[in-house]
């Protein structure tokens, strides 16, 4: 890496001499008579190392100090003076110059020797800013990656929804904060018509990619609070957090419209010429006031849906319940 050095003195015979010093040291080297042409200079292309004089016509060094930290603060400034203002230069280092060289040189190995502490300064800060961005890169990368584990622990993965671990702790911490706030949610619970009639006929991987369609309109139509997942086989879950049963129950024939319209192919060779769904609907407290007590009724709901034709929707109904014992029809 080449460094850039920028000799900032009005004195042309002093430029002269620093400028062929620095260069045949193996530096990039500009100069600049005033401290107008540095800033100037500068302004165009930063520099590693601005050797600047301090005492200058109108812009002092000092001031192209306070210019210099504002435009690129891990510049680093060595100033020249002379024993006359050794207090300009103390000034000069209270403002962040890295040192001082006194003129006249009494030997310019002295400004080499210095130089070369400087760059190495700058090297030091390169190298740690590098070290850092590379450490922050890969704490970014490790954070995506962590993400995406903790994606994978929660989801399913043919569909890409929620799976059945996850929904039972979102349900467990619904119920609490329903109760918390007094407020009712619904759970639906979402079986596939004569599924295993469609993976007999077609295949399990077309069976696979029903699933997956299904899947794709549940979580199209749920809302960004809603929690929609797979609860095993081909049966499906969403919860519907403040949504009283009548919403709840438009979102449930939506649903089943939705389905039931979607061209999904071979649907037409199902017993009732399509694919559909058929939905069981409960909802919190009125239903039940726990996760296993909801899950059940809305379970109920759904074999009611199954006992009356399918490709319907059903709410829990108190006064008349289908025995969870039985197997779906």
């Amino acid at each position: 890496m080449t460094f850039k050095i920028l000799v900032v003195d009005d004195e042309a015979s002093l430029r002269g001499v620093l400028s062929d010093l620095l260069t045949g040291a193996g530096y990039s080297v500009e100069t600049a008579e005033s401290g107008e042409q540095a800033l100037e200079k500068f302004r165009a292309s930063g520099f590693h190392i601005v050797l600047t004089d301090i005492r200058m016509q109108k812009m002092s060094g000092i001031d192209l100090i306070r210019h210099i930290r504002v435009m690129r603060s891990e510049t680093e400034v060595v100033v020249m003076t002379s024993n006359a203002s050794i207090e300009t230069a103390i000034e000069a280092l209270r403002l962040g110059a890295y040192d001082y060289l006194m003129k006249p040189f009494d030997d310019l190995e002295t400004v080499l020797v210095l130089i070369k502490r400087t760059v190495e300064k700058v090297r030091l800060v390169i190298e740690n800013r590098t070290l850092l961005e590379d450490l922050q890169k890969k704490n970014e990368e490790l954070e995506k990656l962590n993400r995406a584990i903790r994606e994978l622990a929660i989801r399913d993965g043919l569909t890409g929804l929620y799976n059945y671990r996850y929904f039972e702790e979102m349900l467990r911490a619904e119920i609490a904060r329903s109760a918390r706030h007094k407020r009712s949610f619904c759970l639906l619970m979402i079986d596939v018509d004569h599924f295993k009639n469609y993976n007999d006929r077609h295949g399990h991987l077309m069976g696979d990619e029903i699933l997956r369609g299904i899947g794709r309109i549940l979580s199209d139509r749920s809302r960004r609070t809603d929690i929609v997942a797979r609860y095993g086989g081909e049966e499906f879950v969403v919860v519907l957090p403040e949504t009283p049963k009548e919403a709840a129950v438009r979102v449930a024939e939506e649903l089943r419209l939705r389905i039931e319209n979607f061209p999904f192919q071979k649907g037409e060779a199902q017993p009732l010429g399509k694919v559909t769904i058929s939905v069981g609907l409960a909802q919190f407290p009125d239903d039940a006031a726990d996760a296993h007590g909801l899950i059940e009724r809305a379970d109920q709901a759904l074999y009611g849906a199954k006992a009356g034709g399918r490709n319907r929707a059903c709410s829990y109904d108190a006064s008349h319940t289908t025995p969870t014992h039985e197997e779906k029809p």
